[in-house]
Order: C-alpha cells, then structure tokens, then sequence
C-alpha cells in the first residue's frame, strides 16, 4: 500500500492551483469528469493533490460522496488515500473492514483514457477524517 493522493477543498479553487502550480512545482493533469469543480495536480506523473471547489452545504469530494458531517469546514484537506496494487491486498482490506465491523462506503471512480476504472472505499474515522483506500476495478471484482 502506498499513499496516492490528498484532497483540499477551498473556495478559492483557481488560488489553490495557482500556488500548487505556479510554487510548488505540479502541474494541472487530466482528471475524470466528476460533477464537482476541481483539479487534478501531478508530479511524476501521478494525480497527487486533488482540489475540489467548497460548496455551502455540501459533503461531495472529488471522487465521491463522505458520510455526512455537519461541521466541515472550508478550506481543509478532505481526505488522504492509500493506494492497493492488487486484488489480494484489496480483499486482505475488505476482510479487515468487515471482521472489526468498521462502516465503510463504497464508490467508483470513471474511466478516463487511458485509465480503467478505479474502486474506492471511505471510512470516515471521526468528523472531518476521512480515509480513501483505492484500487484498479478488476483488483474489486470477486
């Protein structure tokens, strides 16, 4: 398992890009067509920094809805996500889940050429942390 991405959300989305562009060194990449506004940041050639647009009343991220918690506030890192390379180490986590009795939503992420589909799970650890675990679609697939 690896880190794969921290996501911000903020109200000034273009400052937020601006900075991670134009200071830290990332450049803006493809990202799938999600219904929320945002960018999708790279280094190396990876989406490591999603920025989501802060909207009232609202608990979408850029990959899926969270579990509702009433006092998020913007701006904030919304999540960070883990990354498994395989189906083993995504079954391994799925049993994890279910024999401590943890809740968890699952989600998916569209297919955006030339990436397949991707299977995520949030588990939302108190309010305001939320942990993504993500994976290739055919690594979920019993």
């Amino acid at each position: 398992m690896q880190l794969d991405h921290a996501t911000i959300v903020t109200a000034d989305l273009d400052a937020a890009r601006r900075f991670f562009v134009d200071v830290a060194g990332l450049t803006e990449g493809p990202r799938p067509p999600f219904s929320v506004d945002g960018y999708w940041l790279y280094a190396d050639g990876r989406a490591v920094v999603h920025l989501i647009r802060a909207a009232a009343a609202t608990t979408a991220t850029a990959t899926a809805p969270t579990p509702a918690t009433p006092l998020r506030a913007a701006p904030r890192i919304d999540h960070v996500a883990f990354r498994l390379d395989s189906a083993a180490e995504w079954q391994a986590l799925l049993a994890r889940l279910r024999s401590t009795g943890v809740k968890y939503q699952s989600a998916q992420v569209p297919p955006m050429a030339p990436q397949r589909a991707e299977a995520q799970i949030f588990v939302a650890l108190a309010p305001g942390a939320v942990v993504e675990f993500v994976t290739a679609l055919y690594h979920a697939q019993p």
